[in-house]
């Protein structure tokens, strides 16, 4: 017995000391493994962080930031920056880059569209603005996915520095309002045929009206020879929203429009400002009132009288939306808002997400520009034969009689939305809604120094011949004045009585043309009880 635990006392103390050293290296071999595991990420984001400064890698920033060592938002130079002195263009801060930090992913882009990509959507305009609305509009909508662009311009737009610009840019088409393309358009079937012809030898909005109607006639005839499927006339104060896409994209929206679709109306949205002295509407207005066709029939009438406060209508001007029509044989324009056809009645769709956006007198000095377009007399009488919109009538006289005080406090009460407490009410309503997508895009192209570097590009290497010496800021409107829509059309006869031949030889009738339309006001909604 006593042998046996004399033998057994070594066997327990030598289990004990291996048993003590396997767990002490076994903490070894942890600590040295956390070590390791530690160490080793470190050492690869340093190696990873001396290639990169040392040029040994090429990613997405370096490929992109114009100095390659910098971080996105770090580039030095964004507050030093200046636009040529020369430019004239007056357009340096409201285009020139942000002090905020950036991220130069779109810088230098060029925004080419493929000719593979389908559908091919062309956007044509009659416009007078300058570069610091021009180009914002131009780059959101080549952002949606809009190749082309049918430029009708006058005014400050045919403007030498601004021309040049608009040249510049890929896609870009600019017509010029000069006696030859007046003396061309005197020879279009429009004035023999009976849509229009309310409209002609009016001025003001009326003239505007029968102008972008015969632009888009020949705005046709250059899409198509440019192989565009789809054609959409806008105003440089409109963006298209297109809503109810993946990839918020014009293109993937008209892609899926079935095929025997001609016509796919957008409802307009109208912008309500929040304050009166916005500079920049497409990067400060996120606020817009919705469109009928986008709203309850209970909430848009019951709620009509806040909405409207106290203005002709439930929109300050019109409400009937924009149309993209589908480029095919015998189109034509059907005034700014609509398209037509001479052999067919067009199938139209009414989408019920995607809208225009129409930044309607978001600017203190949109009252008085558009008083200087326009030379009726302040009175109820007169204002008629030139604005065919009732709050268009009101704002001319009292830009025209009031004074600048007068004005502001008008402009407080009827277009600004100062009462914090009713416009909460109407956004829970569902009148009022937040659309933040267009100022974001365009913000950002803004500080990624894309409109800037247009602007600088255009004035150093398009050469001057490139704009008709006929065309100028001053004689633009003089112009205009004195062609085919003061005077009655007495030239070719012979092509105007082949007009006449074919519109005869059709059978068809055409209705008038369809004008600028307010919503629906409440005398609609009675009659309908």
């Amino acid at each position: 017995m006593a042998g046996h635990y004399a033998s057994s006392r070594p066997t327990s103390s030598t289990s004990l000391l291996s048993s003590s050293t396997t767990t002490h290296y076994h903490q070894i071999f942890t600590s040295r493994l956390l070590l390791l595991l530690t160490l080793l990420p470190l050492t690869l984001a340093c190696f990873a962080f001396l290639l990169q400064w040392r040029g040994g890698l090429t990613d997405p920033i370096t490929r992109w930031s114009p100095d390659p060592h910098l971080f996105p938002g770090m580039d030095s130079t964004t507050s030093t920056i200046l636009p040529n002195p020369n430019s004239g263009s007056g357009c340096a801060n409201l285009l020139g880059r942000s002090h905020s930090p950036s991220f130069p992913y779109s810088r230098d882009l060029k925004f080419d569209v493929g000719s593979d990509l389908r559908p091919r959507i062309c956007i044509t305009t009659s416009t007078s603005a300058g570069l610091e609305q021009i180009l914002p509009w131009i780059f959101y909508h080549k952002v949606i996915g809009v190749s082309t662009f049918l430029l009708f311009v006058e005014g400050k737009a045919s403007s030498e520095n601004v021309s040049r610009v608009l040249e510049s840019i890929a896609g870009v088409k600019v017509i010029y309002r000069t006696k030859e393309l007046e003396e061309r358009q005197a020879k279009s079937r429009i004035w023999n045929e009976s849509w229009l012809s309310s409209f002609f030898y009016k001025p003001c909005n009326y003239e505007l009206f029968v102008k972008q109607s015969l632009n888009m006639e020949m705005a046709i005839v250059m899409a198509r020879e440019a192989g565009m499927d789809w054609i959409f006339h806008l105003d440089t104060d409109e963006l298209i929203y297109p809503a109810g896409t993946q990839e918020y994209s014009l293109r993937q929206l008209l892609s899926k429009v079935p095929g025997n679709v001609d016509m796919v109306i957008f409802p307009n949205y109208e912008s309500s400002v929040e304050q009166d002295d916005i500079k920049e509407p497409f990067s400060e207005v996120s606020m817009f009132k919705k469109n009928y066709d986008h709203l309850p029939k209970d909430v848009y009438f019951g709620n009509y009288k806040e909405a409207t406060r106290g203005n002709p209508n439930y929109f300050l001007t019109y409400g009937n939306g924009k149309a993209a029509a589908r480029i095919q044989d015998y189109l034509r324009p059907n005034g700014a808002h609509r398209w037509h056809n001479y052999m067919k009645t067009p199938n139209e769709i009414k989408l019920d997400e995607a809208a225009v956006l129409h930044y309607t007198y978001p600017k203190f000095s949109d009252l008085t520009s558009r008083r200087d377009r326009c030379g009726c007399k302040p009175t109820k009488d007169d204002v008629k034969r030139c604005f065919m919109l009732e709050f268009d009538r009101a704002a001319f006289i009292i830009a025209s009689t009031a004074t600048e005080e007068e004005m502001l406090r008008w402009y407080r009460e009827r277009i600004v939305w100062t009462d914090k407490v009713l416009t909460l009410k109407l956004l829970r309503k569902g009148i009022f809604t937040r659309i933040y997508a267009p100022m974001v895009i365009i913000q950002a192209l803004r500080e990624s120094g894309v409109f800037i570097s247009v602007i600088e590009s255009a004035l150093t290497t398009v050469s001057e011949d490139k704009v008709p010496s006929s065309v100028n800021s001053k004689n633009s409107s003089r112009v205009v004045r004195s062609g085919i829509f003061s005077r009655k059309i007495g030239e070719n006869r012979e092509s105007q009585a082949t007009a006449r031949r074919v519109l005869v030889l059709t059978g068809y009738t055409y209705s008038s043309a369809v004008p600028p339309l307010p919503p629906p006001g409440l005398d609609e909604f009675y009659l309908d009880k």
